[in-house]
């Protein structure tokens, strides 16, 4: 399975220097950039971008036959899409300025410098990959298309915010970019993870690794491994679970847990895709695709000062929220069939029948654990039940018989805010006694304190409303 945006990366080398073409193509395959082209006859170039789809283009402007000046303004004509760095032999500011003004995205002096070729290249890639999927969100906005709904099934919805999750990781998923999943526990944000790597059309492994608890000797040493000898009992050397990820998607879960050291072990892989191994000077690259979790608040761990600034914006380049299922209720009647079904297949009984009033009952329950906690319910009722119509009473033990706590809008039905206008008032749904308050207190500002007119207002005589306001809480 493979995501339909997915793209090469592919990038065009053009210079008349062969000796130049062959040292900037090795700095960039170090780089992890193994997909670039080269050429060294300016006039090839215009058919080869005809016949090749390119992303980014590192053009230099002296050349013969056709020179970079010359060609530049017809690449972004006739292929806008395309990412054009300059080359110049002589950081001449008038035709650098008249090469941005034509189109170019960057410019670079030669002899070029490897550093500043693979910043450009970098921010490059970065525009063109933020272009495509700005292209392909525009499309699944106005098609409402999901193409690749298999690599969802694990996740049982039909939730309208949920179908925009998945459309949104349709479009990330075959970039290369780290991917960060927030939401509260038990939302299912490994499942997200998954989808991610299945919709990636990686060919690497699907590593996972939960960082709740781990010390930054345990993290270093779990995800990148050591050297022999590099501490007490270190008899060989070992591959971290980044090399286990290589070619595939490496999954970080609770990553809010971190400490300072670790986050910045972690922003190094994020930036540079590098990383040493424990006890190790030479430093190692990694393709892995980063997708991260947390079910923490990171900026107000930022504030607080648990939480890398920096690390925090280099995680934001593609973020994925999950609602909690208080607000998708709409899935209950669906999830409440599908832990039935999966729950009595997995204890080998036959899948009872749920009272109609059970997901009305659960619909009520806000659920703080979520989906999870949803299906270890689920699995407890069924373990317990033995035959006729599910009982209630495992639910209800759980659940109690208290009112549920207050919901935002018409959560519970699924009705928008505007078709209660109790909520709007409130701010959930009232109970009598806060419904009486309000009305009273209403009556006593219109009478201006007079509880007798109050009174008529209200309906009621004068004694009485002195009745309720001596009950009502100071």
């Amino acid at each position: 399975m493979q995501a339909t945006n997915k793209h090469s990366q592919r990038i065009l080398l053009v210079d008349d220097e062969v000796l130049i073409l062959e040292g900037c193509r090795a700095c960039l395959n170090n780089a992890g950039y193994h997909d670039v082209l080269v050429e060294s006859d300016s006039r090839l170039v215009l058919p080869l971008l005809e016949r090749e789809e390119v992303d980014v283009i590192v053009l230099d402007l002296r050349m013969p036959n056709i020179t970079g000046l010359e060609l530049l303004p017809q690449i972004v004509k006739q292929h806008p899409q395309i990412k054009v760095i300059v080359a110049t032999a002589n950081n001449e500011v008038e035709t650098v300025v008249s090469c941005i003004k034509e189109g170019a995205f960057d410019y670079m002096v030669k002899p070029i410098d490897v550093k500043r070729l693979l910043t450009s290249v970098k921010k490059a890639m970065e525009m063109r990959s933020l272009a495509v999927e700005l292209s392909a969100l525009k499309s699944y906005m106005f098609t409402d298309r999901l193409d690749h709904p298999e690599a969802f099934a694990g996740i049982v919805t039909g939730n309208k915010a949920m179908r925009a999750v998945f459309q949104y990781l349709e479009v990330i998923a075959g970039t290369r970019q780290p991917v960060t999943i927030t939401g509260e526990t038990g939302t299912g944000k490994e499942l997200i993870a998954r989808a991610i790597h299945d919709l990636s059309g990686c060919t690497g492994d699907y590593v996972a690794l939960n960082v709740a608890g781990l010390d930054d000797n345990m993290f270093s040493d779990t995800l990148f491994g050591h050297r022999k000898g590099a501490f007490t009992g270190a008899d060989q050397a070992r591959d971290g679970l980044i090399t286990r990820a290589a070619g595939g998607t490496l999954f970080l879960d609770e990553i809010g847990d971190l400490n300072e050291m670790s986050q910045i072990k972690l922003l190094r892989l994020l930036q540079e895709q590098e990383y040493y191994p424990v006890g190790s000077d030479f430093v190692k690259k990694s393709d892995a695709r980063i997708v991260m979790a947390t079910n923490r608040d990171l900026q107000e761990m930022i504030k607080q000062g648990k939480f890398r600034n920096d690390l925090y914006y280099r995680l934001c380049g593609h973020r994925v929220h999950l609602p909690p299922l208080r607000e998708r209720r709409d899935d209950i009647p669906l999830l409440l069939d599908h832990f039935l079904e999966k729950a009595a297949a997995r204890m080998g009984k036959k899948k009872p029948t749920p009272p109609p009033e059970l997901a009305v009952m659960l619909a009520l329950y806000p659920f703080p654990g979520n989906v999870r906690e949803f299906e270890a319910l689920v699995s407890d009722a069924v373990l317990r039940h033995t035959s006729g119509v599910l009982s209630m009473e495992t639910f209800r033990a759980v659940i109690g018989n208290e009112r549920p706590a207050p919901q935002v809008g018409g959560e519970a039905t699924g009705k928008a805010d505007d078709e209660s206008p109790l909520c709007s008032i409130f701010g959930h749904f009232p109970t009598l006694d806060e419904v009486e308050q309000y009305m009273i207190s209403e009556a006593m500002k219109m009478a201006k304190g007079n509880q007798g007119l109050a009174g008529k207002i209200l309906g009621m005589g004068r004694q009485t409303l002195n009745k309720r306001l001596k009950s009502q809480p100071a």
